[in-house]
């Protein structure tokens, strides 16, 4: 089949590559020219493990071609998927002026029957307002008869696994006007269900408020935990043992259960400030996912307050080292980073940091900028020389059975502040360091 993916960031890029590895036909349409210059070459711009192996291949084999030709993509195809960036606004709606970019951009070029996909998370009635403006464009060329339909199609990829989550998802949620649309995106997604049919069609509107109310959930379970963990420091349990109690009941199930420093990336944080923004556009109060909010953020000023009560509020003249940058492991995402508060509290109280982090050194350079108190190393053990203490942000797997005998003749003093809770605190104790977790005894 024929596809054209309008947008090359994450979603769109993956979802094109994807595609095109089951043998369709992919235009990926892009109006960053050096981008698609750098695509075309097989350069991603973005750290997905085994997707620049899936773009060279498909590129090399002619299915998946690169463009800042709009009409080129769309007149090749079939399905155009909308795959643009909704940033937050300041009030923490999602930013529609590039969706609605580019359905006008459609309405002026189509000329026979699309199917237009929104792919981009937007909140309830956007697809419905893509279509009006689809629609306008035509009338003022006259096309008011020519055909097309709108669906709505959410993406459920988790960073650092996106190409499995893709070619083996969970399930496929599409939202439809009508069952001939239906049918043409569950052809196009078959490939995909080759075990199992786990399509889901429904209404347009429950399609859209599906993708938010489930990273919702997810970011609610993380919250809950790491309120949870708080109150388990004050009566000597263990955060790690409730989870596998709690998570062991099928109703509840263990994913999304570890307590640790709060959720980031382009998704949670985005999607839960939107949806609570959708609602009070409608008149409703989503007052348990406002907590969920509060309690992501104060975690990390909960976590920042260990470190400073351990050194008596006297940060200055002191030096860190920094296990983890990116939001999560297996990315070089930066996007709401725990990191990206740490890094500056302590810099503007006088310390020194020292960070390592396996890809997303660089990201993390052109946020943080430069500042005389921050450096990075190519290897985790050579930030920790001389030390006062480890910080761990993020567990990327290589930290989770470290040389602690090394660590300890490293470090100035062996202390380490762990954000994520890998390592077992009776063990750590042992091992001769003085060791603050999240909410473990």
């Amino acid at each position: 089949m024929r596809v054209c993916m309008i947008g090359t960031g994450y979603v769109g890029l993956v979802t094109g590559a994807c595609l095109a590895e089951n043998g369709n036909d992919v235009w990926c349409v892009d109006i960053d020219q050096d981008k698609v210059s750098n695509l075309q070459l097989g350069k991603i711009p973005i750290y997905e493990p085994g997707l620049d192996e899936i773009v060279k291949r498909n590129v090399a084999q002619g299915r998946l071609r690169f463009t800042t030709d709009l009409k080129e993509g769309v007149a090749n195809s079939l399905f155009v998927f909308i795959a643009v960036g909704t940033p937050p606004n300041g009030d923490g709606s999602a930013d529609l002026n590039f969706v609605f970019g580019v359905a006008e951009q459609i309405g002026q070029i189509i000329e026979n029957y699309k199917i237009i996909v929104t792919k981009s998370t937007v909140p309830v009635g956007t697809t419905v307002r893509v279509k009006e403006i689809i629609t306008r464009e035509l009338e003022k060329r006259n096309l008011s008869n020519l055909e097309f339909d709108v669906a709505f199609c959410p993406e459920f990829l988790k960073e650092g696994s996106a190409v499995e989550d893709f070619m083996k998802p969970d399930r496929v949620v599409i939202g439809t006007e009508n069952s001939r649309t239906a049918e043409f995106l569950k052809e196009l997604f078959a490939p995909f269900m080759m075990r199992e049919n786990r399509i889901l069609c429904m209404s347009i509107p429950s399609a859209e408020l599906t993708k938010y109310a489930a990273n919702a959930m997810l970011a609610t379970r993380i919250s809950f935990m790491n309120e949870l963990a708080r109150f388990c420091e004050s009566v000597g349990a263990d955060i790690e043992e409730i989870r596998a109690g709690i998570g062991s009941d099928s109703r509840i199930g263990p994913a999304f259960l570890y307590a640790g420093i709060g959720y980031g990336g382009s998704c949670f944080p985005k999607d839960v400030k939107a949806l609570i923004h959708s609602a009070e556009q409608a008149g409703k109060d989503l007052s348990i996912l406002k907590t969920v909010e509060k309690v992501n953020q104060d975690q990390r000023n909960w976590f920042l307050d260990k470190v400073m009560a351990f050194y008596e509020g006297k940060l200055e003249g002191r030096r860190f080292a920094v296990w983890g940058l990116s939001f999560k492991p297996h990315t070089d995402d930066m996007r709401e980073a725990p990191s990206l508060q740490i890094i500056p509290f302590l810099l503007e109280r006088g310390a020194a940091v020292v960070a390592f982090d396996p890809v997303a050194t660089n990201q993390a350079g052109k946020i943080l900028g430069e500042h005389q108190g921050l450096s990075y190393k190519d290897d985790p053990y050579e930030v920790l020389e001389g030390a006062d203490a480890l910080l761990l942000l993020t567990e990327w797997p290589l930290f989770r059975r470290p040389d602690f005998e090394r660590m300890r003749g490293l470090l100035k003093t062996p202390v380490v502040f762990d954000g994520r809770n890998q390592y077992n605190p009776a063990m750590m104790k042992q091992a001769g360091f003085t060791y603050h977790c999240i909410g473990r005894c």
